[in-house]
């Protein structure tokens, strides 16, 4: 726990034991061979075969009536469907996150991010269901081509887990779900694909843990 693990998912996650997760949050690449303004480009994401069978593996790892929220793009999503399915997700919620710009433009301009609420079982419903239409936050993307915005992230970790869960994130990116998780409570562990990422997630949550010690000097004076 509190880790960020270097390597394939996929490979790293069949060492990880049976249902000793709580919650999965986690943007995979979404097949689009994706290349931002700076031509910054996603580890697999013209590559199926690195990312799709991580689902199944998620699944094992999950605990029993509990929740994945992976965030996947449209142009794939028959690919990511099936993989949810065969692995034995049931969808259970779908997250629109609105933006005030296109992020691109084709028939349609792109104004939405969206995320799908997987489930393991019969998670209970919580008393206050988070909007299924959300607010984007815009991180800047300073960190990385696809980088999500902790306080997107945040709220997802707030709504599907409580203090103390552990929050997996396969495909880490820049390490916001683990800064995410860190901020509110939660264990986290992180894996990602590309080094460079790894050692920025590292930075970031030492960053994380200076403002948490400082926070609780203050509480404590």
């Amino acid at each position: 726990m509190n880790k960020i693990i270097h390597g394939n998912a996929i490979e790293i996650l069949k060492d990880m034991e049976r249902e000793s997760v709580d919650l999965v949050v986690t943007d995979p690449p979404y097949l689009v061979n994706y290349r931002d303004r700076e031509g910054r480009g996603v580890a697999n994401d013209t590559n199926a075969d690195g990312v799709l069978p991580a689902f199944a593996e998620l699944y094992r790892v999950l605990k029993d009536n509990s929740l994945c929220i992976s965030f996947a793009g449209w142009t794939a999503l028959d690919g990511f469907t099936n993989a949810w399915t065969q692995a034995g997700f049931k969808i259970v919620g779908h997250i629109v996150w609105t933006k005030d710009y296109a992020s691109s433009k084709g028939q349609t301009a792109y104004h939405h991010e969206s995320a799908y609420v997987l489930a393991k079982g019969w998670p209970r419903k919580p008393l206050k269901p988070l909007a299924d239409v959300q607010e984007w936050v815009y991180s800047g993307n300073k960190y990385h081509p696809t980088e999500k915005s902790v306080e997107n992230i945040g709220a997802l970790v707030r709504a599907f887990s409580k203090q103390g869960d552990i929050v997996l994130d396969p495909f880490l990116g820049s390490g916001t779900t683990a800064v995410a998780s860190a901020l509110n409570g939660r264990d986290y562990i992180g894996i990602e694909l590309e080094q460079k990422y790894c050692a920025l997630a590292e930075r970031r949550l030492q960053g994380v843990s200076r403002y948490l010690a400082t926070k609780n000097q203050a509480k404590a004076a």
